[in-house]
């Protein structure tokens, strides 16, 4: 009976032990599956209005980076915010965190201060190849512009919370500040300034949205200067940069951010058009680039080059 008894005994133990471990596994199992299918909300930014297509852009890449960590990070969705806010506002709202995860925004010294950025230019510097927006009949004007001395009789208008604007005024070049990205459509066209500087990638879809105005883009200038536009999180985000950060790094080593950056419909049409030829180029310095600005890594920058045709 004893070792009938000790037998039972171990037999039970073995079963118990056997018992518990399948628990603990099928615990671990489901603990992972629930941190998987918990999508990580990721909170960004509304276009200022229905015509403002400049987002697209950029919540492409967004998606594009956090794809590229699914495997690792797991799912993800993003999420628009319900107001639409102009920039100054949305950086705030980020120091906070209260209603945005991300924004991209072009860089600062200030900015890389308050929040934390993610130091990958998502447009490779193009967002620092300035043409115009201008009044139609003022064509022949702009044409006669020969170099920077000349521009400065003209004024620019800019957001009044925009970089731009303070690199434009570095440069001794006049401008008029607005705090609505539309409302500065509405002050060229009733002549409160003489042109509106966008990146090269912009203002033919601008045009095109407000076709009840007489604004074309000028065909002759362009600036030029360092402007990186990087995704920005909340400082204390740091695991949301570093997914975005290795995110954005996959995509550039597989070649797949190229593909996007070259595909994208916005910016292949720039490349397509030979509209950048021949054009008097007006170089500025930009005195808000940190000094932790990747300049010597040419992977994450454009290549003038790729203007000519």
């Amino acid at each position: 009976m004893i070792i009938k008894t000790n037998r039972s005994g171990k037999a039970v133990r073995a079963i118990t032990q056997s018992f518990f471990i399948f628990i603990l596994k099928l615990q671990f199992i489901v603990l992972a599956a629930n941190s998987y299918s918990q999508a990580l909300d990721v909170r960004h930014i509304k276009p200022a209005s229905q015509t403002d297509q400049r987002n697209q852009y950029y919540v492409g890449l967004l998606s594009l980076a956090l794809e590229k960590t699914k495997a690792v990070d797991g799912e993800f969705q993003l999420i628009e915010s319900k107001v639409a806010m102009p920039q100054g506002r949305a950086l705030k709202e980020l120091q906070k965190k209260s209603s945005l995860d991300v924004v991209w925004s072009m860089s600062t010294i200030q900015r890389e201060e308050d929040l934390l950025p993610i130091r990958i230019p998502l447009l490779k510097g193009l967002l620092g190849y300035r043409v115009f927006i201008i009044r139609n009949e003022d064509s022949d004007k702009f044409k006669k512009i020969n170099n920077l001395e000349q521009l400065k009789s003209m004024a620019a208008g800019q957001g009044h919370d925009w970089p731009d604007t303070h690199i434009l005024k570095a440069n001794d070049l006049p401008v008029i500040t607005s705090p609505s990205y539309s409302g500065l459509f509405d002050m060229l066209n009733n002549l409160r300034f003489d042109y509106f500087p966008r990146g090269i990638q912009e203002p033919w879809t601008e045009v095109a949205s407000h076709i009840e105005m007489n604004i074309v883009v000028e065909k002759t200038l362009m600036l030029k200067y360092r402007a990186p536009i990087y995704f920005f999180v909340n400082k204390n985000d740091t695991k949301l940069a570093d997914r975005l950060e290795r995110g954005l790094r996959i995509a550039i080593n597989d070649g797949s951010f190229d593909e996007y950056f070259y595909s994208s419909p916005v910016n292949h049409s720039v490349f397509a058009s030979g509209k950048m030829n021949g054009r008097k180029i007006f170089e500025l310095k930009n005195p808000l680039l940190s000094s932790k600005t990747p300049l010597d890594d040419d992977t994450l920058w454009f290549n003038d080059e790729d203007l000519k045709n």
